[in-house]
């Protein structure tokens, strides 16, 4: 296929895609009550999306679909149908694009209203409070990098104890409660993984998040994979970005020197082991809760951050996943993943000297 008969095919596909996603939007977030507008790639750079009430055509800007990962885009698409929404649904026409009802529109539906739809970091929106958090955070997973085995585990241990007593301050002052967000992790893949679906375990049961499956569309092979969303306040989605990948990379690197050590020619059984790996680490993430709970430590959950999470997902469908084999590659990783010690070293400041922990970062 030349380039300009790809380019057409793939102008198509895109479209088609985004129609696609436009009819699943409605029904979930707005009950189908939008007439369904035409659907256009723009050339514009100046604006990543817009709706234009009077042609009825809601335009995506080319170069946000061909260079940002999908995630972004539905969040631009769902910021103009809320436009669309006020405007045909509501019949809203003297207030500003983005005034009171469409604010309130994008709120009840979970739709960032900043019309940039880019995910903001924890450097532009954390709080004071919340920065102070994850320093002191990143200092003792600093610690935990001691070869010392029960210094490192203390040091993670108490990493643990400090975000727990965090989250359980925060809903305890009504007026300091923490604000959410979403964040998406990883890349699309076409088929979730154990090990993929454990680690989105491990960060809702023990990182104070909510976490989704959601639908992504991958270009570079046109067919729709998944990405993990979650949601939560900012530090907790720091954290949560620094232990999915910590996880992932960790884990991988595990399985090469099981290899390595077990004389393995291929990758058969890598993501059995991988499963294992993260069982494990759940495991003993579950033993160390109930020395919390020991201690009268108890998170109960967060009522105010569920109902952010359901404003963004009205309608969730849940899936059962069948078991997989459990033979010595998956023991293995179990074992791996029980004495697997969360760290994070110190990273040097601006001028190379001692400038103290920054912002938790996977790599």
């Amino acid at each position: 296929m030349d380039t300009e008969a790809w380019s057409v095919a793939l102008e198509q596909r895109l479209v088609r895609e985004l129609s696609s996603t436009y009819r699943d939007l409605n029904w979930r977030h707005f009950r189908q009550a939008l007439k369904p507008a035409a659907i256009e790639l723009s050339d514009r750079t100046s604006r990543l999306g817009q709706y234009d009430p009077t042609t009825r055509v809601l335009s995506i800007s080319r170069r946000l679909v061909l260079s940002r990962a999908w995630p972004v885009v539905v969040e631009v698409l769902k910021h103009e149908m809320a436009h669309q929404y006020v405007h045909e649904v509501l019949d809203i026409h003297d207030e500003s694009p983005h005034g009171e009802a469409f604010r309130r529109v994008c709120r009840e539906r979970g739709i960032d209203a900043a019309a940039t739809g880019e995910p903001r970091t924890s450097d532009e929106v954390a709080t004071d409070e919340e920065t102070k958090v994850l320093e002191r955070v990143a200092r003792l997973l600093a610690l935990a990098e001691s070869p010392n085995v029960h210094e490192a585990q203390s040091a993670m241990n108490a990493a643990q104890r400090l975000m727990l007593k965090h989250n359980l301050g925060s809903r305890a002052h009504s007026a300091a409660a923490p604000r959410y967000d979403y964040r998406h992790l990883g890349e699309p893949t076409g088929r979730v993984t154990e090990a993929e679906r454990l680690v989105s375990t491990i960060l809702t049961k023990h990182f104070f998040v909510e976490a989704i499956w959601v639908t992504a569309f991958r270009l570079q092979d046109g067919v729709r994979g998944s990405v993990l969303e979650v949601c939560g306040s900012h530090a907790n989605l720091e954290m949560a970005t620094y232990v999915h990948g910590f996880l992932h990379q960790t884990a991988e690197r595990l399985w090469v020197q099981h290899r390595r050590a077990r004389r393995i020619g291929g990758n058969r059984d890598r993501r059995t082991y991988l499963a294992g790996v993260m069982l494990g680490f759940l495991e003993k993430l579950d033993a160390q809760q109930q020395t919390s709970r020991s201690e009268g430590l108890v998170w109960a959950g967060d009522a105010d951050l569920h109902g952010f999470y359901r404003s963004r997902h009205p309608r969730i469908a849940s899936i059962s996943v069948g078991g997989r084999r459990r033979n010595e590659a998956h023991a293995s990783g179990r074992e791996a993943g029980r004495n697997l010690v969360l760290h994070r070293p110190m990273e040097s400041g601006p001028s190379g000297g001692g400038g103290g922990p920054k912002r938790l970062r996977s790599g």
